[in-house]
């Protein structure tokens, strides 16, 4: 059995091809510029080479490539965009017009002269992805299942904040945290086709470019994606209780989880963060006395906490598990971290994350999964025998 994860995050998208037969650690796997960042570096070219842009496709991931056509227009350069591949930058088109962006539908984009630059939005392209694993004599004709991990502030109504409305939604999605299931409570924030909630539009965009996929699909928010993963360490599986950071480029969270489920979170801005700060939010969401008040305040998205009661914290070793490209700034931290790195990559842990949440959603793919993730599936097998 074979499935195709991919963590889409604001520096990269790392990719790894999940093979219930193979020993985990053998799974192929690509860690590339992420979507953003592509379009990022094109639009960059045609600001050098004077060139005006039109954007085309689905709303996607946005913060740089938004920096990037800011910067192209600043510059003097046309930048046109389709109403879907404009709200990539706010949902508020209105917003995106200010900005020196012009919208135009397709009809109009498709009578723009063959000068002018057209760069397709989208944050999951399976055909580029095939098109690189092909070249190393890898197929993805034969997978049973996608899952694709993408952050997703949501369509928030006019005069709403995107970081209150985001928290809004994890909240409705987590209210039904005690209901007694087989499932963890962060897979009910990974959605099937059909299945994606209106308002998180990113999230169904990704849906939409995978229609060329003909296998089931699950799409995933990052922050439970990257904690589901470091779940599946038997390290960190073990401990009754423990908190969870992913310290990613442009969004930290973290998790505090029990027995229960989930007992509170944050989700905060890295760029407003530095050691001392992160290490404060940590210790309070622990000690239950973290507010939403305090976070949104400070830029933040918020906090929620479900369990009040006092955890114990930085005295025993596992009590934080830290993972996310920008993990160091915990590296020498008086909490004791423990580093996750599921199958021996900490890149891989949102797509772990996916692993796991398409068992809980794809209960037909459930048990090979689970017995491979507690590395019973394909254990000893070479790859080569696979």
């Amino acid at each position: 059995m074979k499935v195709l994860t991919v963590d889409v995050g604001t520096g990269t998208q790392d990719i790894y091809l999940y093979h219930s037969e193979r020993d985990p650690e053998n799974g192929f796997k690509l860690v590339m510029p992420s979507p953003t960042m592509r379009v990022f570096r094109r639009l960059q070219k045609a600001t050098r080479d004077g060139e005006a842009v039109a954007l085309t496709g689905v709303t996607m991931g946005g913060g740089p490539s938004f920096w990037a056509a800011r910067d192209h227009v600043k510059a003097g350069f046309s930048v046109y965009a389709t109403p879907d591949a404009g709200r990539t930058f706010n949902d508020d088109l209105e917003v995106v017009r200010e900005s020196g962006i012009k919208i135009l539908d397709e009809e109009e984009v498709a009578g723009l002269p063959d000068s002018v630059t057209r760069i397709e939005m989208r944050d999951f392209d399976f055909q580029a992805i095939a098109r690189a694993l092909g070249e190393f004599s890898v197929s993805l004709n034969d997978l049973d299942g996608v899952a694709v991990a993408v952050f997703d502030h949501g369509n928030a109504p006019p005069e709403t904040s995107d970081r209150q409305f985001r928290f809004d939604y994890l909240a409705d999605r987590l209210e039904e945290r005690k209901r007694v299931d087989e499932n963890s409570p962060l897979s009910r924030l990974a959605f099937r086709r059909g299945e994606v909630p209106g308002e998180m539009t990113r999230l169904q965009a990704v849906v939409d470019s995978a229609r060329e996929v003909d296998a089931p699909f699950l799409v995933m928010d990052t922050a439970p994606a990257a904690v589901l993963g470091a779940l599946q360490d038997p390290k960190v599986k073990a401990r009754r209780r423990v908190m969870i950071s992913n310290v990613g480029n442009f969004h930290t969270l973290a998790f505090r989880m029990g027995e229960s489920g989930v007992e509170g979170l944050f989700e905060h801005h890295t760029g407003f963060l530095d050691r001392a700060k992160l290490e404060g939010l940590l210790r309070q969401l622990a000690e239950g006395t973290l507010t939403h008040e305090e976070v949104f305040g400070d830029q933040g998205h918020g906090a929620l906490v479900y369990d009040a009661t006092r955890m114990a914290f930085g005295v025993g070793d596992y009590d934080i598990t830290v993972t996310g490209p920008r993990q160091n700034m915990l590296r020498d931290s008086s909490l004791r971290p423990y580093f996750v790195a599921p199958f021996g990559d900490m890149m891989i842990v949102g797509c772990v994350g996916l692993i796991a949440a398409v068992a809980d959603r794809m209960p037909e793919l459930k048990g090979p999964i689970l017995a491979s993730l507690r590395g019973e599936g394909g254990s000893g097998t070479p790859p080569w025998e696979v």
